[in-house]
């Protein structure tokens, strides 16, 4: 929060220990730590978060980019690297943080992202914009938008945590539960999106659907009931939890 007061990096802050803050300076700080207090995400306070080495921009329209997701990037990436100029799809791409970061590492990658949310598009392509990745195709849609060619890779972050559940979590009221609540059950979002995908895939393509930590089954079970012939897998992340469930359909 200093940083960000101070509009300089944090490697000046500890090179200047001796430095006295101005009076508005010390104004806009105290304001930054009464919010902080009164329980608003850090990431909304200083409006950015870093994912995969890049800052996104972050507003109160979309969820906060979360480190467990790059696993879903990484993975995405080791595929495309097999293919010649992929289409790859970010589903429910809210800040633009998985879209923006295919596009950068793939150069000659074709990406789509979509969200149901206004509000979310206008701050993927503020991020798109402003990391040089405009050729990022951002849209409105429920989940897949119509496409005249199947996507090689299909990457979603569907809000997959059960209502009851997330009313009891404090990220409750203070992330958009648009980009949270999954349901009952927390897989309402996760089945639309499969039903939509298993007749949109490209032959060969690959999904990478993020889930919660304990769905590891129940999320694998409906993988296997829309796409019965395909490989799937699921991958736990760095801390061992059930985390990325991936798809390869032949």
């Amino acid at each position: 929060m200093l940083s960000h007061t101070l509009k300089q990096p944090k490697s000046w802050i500890l090179a200047h220990t001796d430095y006295q803050p101005g009076q508005g300076e010390l104004e806009e700080l105290n304001e930054l730590v009464e919010k902080f207090q009164s329980g608003v995400p850090l990431p909304y306070l200083l409006e950015y978060w870093e994912f995969f080495g890049r800052r996104f921009n972050v507003t109160h329209d979309v969820l906060i980019p979360r480190p467990e997701t790059e696993l879903l990037v990484e993975m995405a990436l080791q595929h495309a690297k097999k293919l010649d100029r992929p289409l790859l799809l970010d589903i429910g791409t809210g800040s633009g943080a998985i879209a923006v970061s295919l596009a950068a590492e793939i150069p000659l990658a074709h990406v789509i992202g979509t969200d149901i949310s206004l509000e979310a598009l206008k701050i993927a392509r503020e991020n798109a914009k402003n990391l040089n990745q405009d050729r990022v195709l951002f849209l409105q849609a429920d989940l897949l938008p119509p496409l005249s060619q199947a996507p090689d890779i299909i990457c979603a972050n569907l809000p997959y945590i059960p209502t009851q559940t997330l009313q009891t979590l404090d990220i409750y009221g203070k992330e958009p539960s648009l980009a949270l609540d999954g349901g009952a059950d927390g897989l309402d979002m996760i089945q639309n999106f499969l039903q939509q995908a298993k007749n949109q895939l490209a032959k060969q393509g690959m999904i990478l659907l993020e889930i919660e930590a304990g769905q590891g089954v129940s999320a694998m079970a409906v993988s296997r009931s829309a796409f019965p012939r395909a490989d799937i897998q699921l991958h736990q992340d760095l801390q061992g939890r059930d985390r990325v469930i991936e798809i390869i359909q032949y």
